[in-house]
């Protein structure tokens, strides 16, 4: 009978256990996950701003010279990514292909002209600079027209600072959330033992003595739940650097070595502390007050 409870407490010491590193090991992934969005916050705006396209038309007495010098041009400006010269007879055999249909026989001619399609580095992409390089672009003699999407460009702009803030609101919210989800579990993982820390006190025990098994177990357990969490936020980075290696996730690994360690620091530093507080608290009650 003695060795059925004791198999049957053991049971249940290990399932409270496993709930406790269950709770902080999802906690710590979403704050983690949450973590990293901060972090590529700016570069996912900058991949965003960069797919904006400027389009240069040229006229059609442009000489090859004029094509030239524009070519370099752009190349060397602070504001170019990238530039990709489209000529006439490109952009017609795409328009075809885009539309399912010859249109040059239909028409006779070719009305489409040579351009430039020029994508802008971020820094660049907001609706005054970007206006700036057209007017300037415009100005040259061989230019036609400088066409972009205004009001894309402006949504963006606008939309990139929203999102920014927000993201900030959410990593603060969360970041309480976490603390109050992983000190509620904590809390009821020793509220379970308070019969055994008040038994314990009556026989003379210091509180620091009953205290240190509960804070030395506490602390093992915010370990592993952190570490599982950070093996699962490196599987989530992984297959996200995967899908989109233009973000280049794993380019400043300074930053991403500070998250991973903040989120083992935080594991450690709130179980710590929640244990702390909890074993303090059923140490102050009196006996009569453990029954509710």
């Amino acid at each position: 009978m003695s060795q059925y409870i004791e198999r049957y407490q053991k049971r249940r010491l290990i399932s409270s256990y496993f709930s406790v590193v269950l709770s902080i090991a999802l906690v710590l992934f979403l704050l983690g996950s949450l973590g990293l969005l901060v972090l590529n916050t700016k570069k996912l705006a900058d991949h965003f701003k960069e797919q904006i396209t400027i389009s240069v038309f040229l006229k059609d007495s442009a000489k090859p010279v004029e094509i030239n010098q524009l070519q370099k041009s752009l190349a060397m400006a602070d504001y170019t990514k990238s530039s990709v010269y489209v000529s006439k007879e490109d952009a017609a055999e795409q328009y075809s292909e885009d539309i399912g249909e010859n249109f040059q026989e239909f028409l006779g001619y070719n009305p489409l002209k040579n351009s430039f399609d020029v994508n802008l580095k971020a820094d660049f992409v907001s609706p005054e600079q970007v206006a700036e390089i057209a007017a300037s672009l415009s100005e040259k003699p061989y230019i036609d027209e400088v066409s972009y999407d205004q009001p894309l460009v402006s949504l963006l702009s606008d939309n990139v600072k929203k999102i920014s803030w927000w993201i900030l609101m959410a990593s603060a919210i969360f970041t309480v959330i976490a603390v109050l989800l992983i000190n509620s579990s904590i809390r009821l993982s020793i509220y379970s033992k308070r019969f055994i820390i008040k038994t314990m006190q009556m026989v003379g025990a210091t509180k620091k003595f009953i205290r240190k098994p509960f804070v030395i177990t506490n602390i093992k357990l915010g370990i592993y739940g952190a570490l599982i969490a950070l093996v699962a936020l490196a599987v989530v980075l992984y297959y996200v650097n995967s899908a989109f290696p233009e973000l280049n996730l794993f380019e400043d690994m300074v930053l991403l070595s500070i998250l991973f360690i903040g989120i083992l620091f935080l594991g450690v530093f709130i179980s710590y502390i929640s244990t702390y507080v909890a074993t303090q608290r059923f140490l102050n009650l009196r006996t009569n007050d453990l029954y509710y």
